[in-house]
């Protein structure tokens, strides 16, 4: 995925309007003095980048408007390292939801500092940013290869994980008592946000401490880091699942499978699920609006489906879709600090099988909330490599003394992006793009909703 999509993008107009704030440099904590142990790399030569973007024409626009090719540090093993390995102690922590290939991670992370680094000395934080907090009396746990061997088999996180930030000034407190000099954050935007309050307290008080991040978040909603770990995986788990769905629907008259996927914000996996298993005929995402009832509705929609012969629907719901559809917006907001959503899924599982009795149509629901199940999935295929891949490009960034940053990739290059960039807002379904496009071409659900021969928004359902 691009880091900078389009000259349009809200994120793009907000770096240039700010271009000290969000600058694509990432922070050092001094000049790299050490020779680094790693012999069997080619090692990144100082000022190795890697452009932001491929379009060609956007890469033009940004360079007159910035005076310079916008760009990433490429990530990778140093020469020369800031930190001193046989002194160094780390921190590893997990904030947040679960998500498939947290274990990964802490595995390819302790086994790099162990076998690339000699690191001996690394601490894995119970519950989240809680066991930094004295206050919650949790202790650390030690970390070698030996007690992360196996750990990829399990999903889940060995560490614990726990939604919300603690005070920062005691996170702080912690780390210089333990003199950790290298912290670990494996979070998604609300963690890294966390992380980045931690590098701002530790850069005020001038400590040596490197804080790093890699990007967990199954929602895959964070900004110029390419795909986020666990993404991949879940999207495999969603598919199986529509599967399932559609044997149900299938099995009764007008049977409709709906099925509710994670995606508060960003619908990225109920898009990509529905292009991987076409049988899904309606895809609702909260980028797009959509209405239940009227002509050009869901529920006329499902029967323009049944009219035209088909005895059964799939319908893929992001849990964050249609939440204007409510009476009242929520207000409610977890831990983390974001908005619960309203239950969507209840909401139309009772709107569809209400519409259809009243009318007298046969039909039957079979809902589907498989949420918990994919979070809880152990990472698969292509998906656990890139948790290693990332946990590799973060321990070398450590290492070198970077922090305030995330890893990240673009195309197949692996890169360090400032905290500040990758959280500046949640990234989006593209309405206009190729993924959407598919969607609806997978789907068809623009031809059910047009029956009138109205043209729409990109799927959108409206309302007279």
């Amino acid at each position: 995925m691009d880091a900078l999509n389009d000259t349009g993008n809200t994120m793009f107009d907000k770096i240039l309007s700010d271009r000290e704030k969000y600058t694509s440099d990432v922070k050092t904590l001094g000049e790299c003095k050490i020779a680094s142990p790693v012999h069997y790399h080619n090692f990144v030569k100082d000022g190795d980048r890697v452009y932001a973007n491929e379009s060609v024409s956007l890469v033009q626009k940004a360079t007159e408007l910035l005076g310079r090719v916008p760009s990433f540090e490429r990530a990778g093993p140093r020469e020369r390292i800031f930190h001193d390995p046989r002194w160094t102690r780390v921190a590893i922590v997990t904030a947040g939801g679960l998500c498939p290939g947290l274990n990964n991670v802490i595995k390819g992370l302790v086994e790099i500092l162990s076998f690339d680094y000699g690191v001996r000395n690394i601490f894995g934080v119970r519950y989240g940013y809680a066991g930094l907090s004295p206050d919650n009396g949790y202790e650390p746990v030690a970390l070698d290869p030996e007690s992360v061997d196996t750990i990829h088999e399990l999903g889940g996180t060995i560490l614990g994980s726990a939604r919300g930030q603690q005070p920062t000034d005691k996170i702080v407190d912690t780390l210089q008592r333990m003199n950790i000099n290298i912290l670990f954050c494996i979070g998604g935007d609300g963690s890294l946000r966390c992380a980045k309050a931690i590098a701002d307290e530790v850069n005020a008080r001038g400590l040596k401490i490197s804080v790093v991040g890699i990007p967990k978040t199954i929602d895959n909603d964070l900004q110029c880091v390419g795909r986020s770990f666990g993404f991949e995986t879940a999207v495999l788990e969603a598919s199986n699942i529509i599967r399932n769905a559609h044997v149900e629907a299938k099995g009764t008259e007008n049977g409709v499978g709906l099925v509710k996927l994670m995606g508060r914000d960003s619908g990225f996996i109920a898009a990509y699920a529905s292009v991987a298993n076409p049988v899904v005929n309606f895809c609702l995402i909260p980028e797009v609006p959509f209405e239940i009832d009227g002509p050009h509705g869901l529920l006329q929609s499902l029967e323009n489906r049944f009219a035209a012969g088909k005895d059964h629907a799939v319908v893929v719901v992001a849990e964050g879709a249609g939440q204007h559809l409510f009476d009242e917006a929520s207000q409610a907001k977890d831990a983390s600090g974001n908005i619960l959503k309203k239950d969507i899924g209840e909401l139309l599982k009772r709107k569809i099988s209400e519409h259809f009795k009243a009318k007298g149509i046969p039909s039957s629901v079979k809902y589907f909330d498989p949420s918990y199940t994919i979070r809880s999935c152990p990472a698969r295929g292509t998906d656990a490599i890139r948790c290693y891949m990332l946990a590799r490009a973060a321990v070398h960034a450590a290492m070198a003394g970077r922090t305030d940053c995330v890893v990240g990739n673009i195309s197949e290059s692996y890169v360090l992006v400032p905290i500040a960039l990758a959280t500046i807002e949640r990234q989006k379904v593209d309405l206009n793009g190729e993924l959407w496009r598919s969607v609806m071409d997978a789907t068809g659900q623009e031809f059910y909703q047009n029956g009138a021969g109205r043209k729409v928004a990109p799927g959108g359902f409206s309302a007279p």
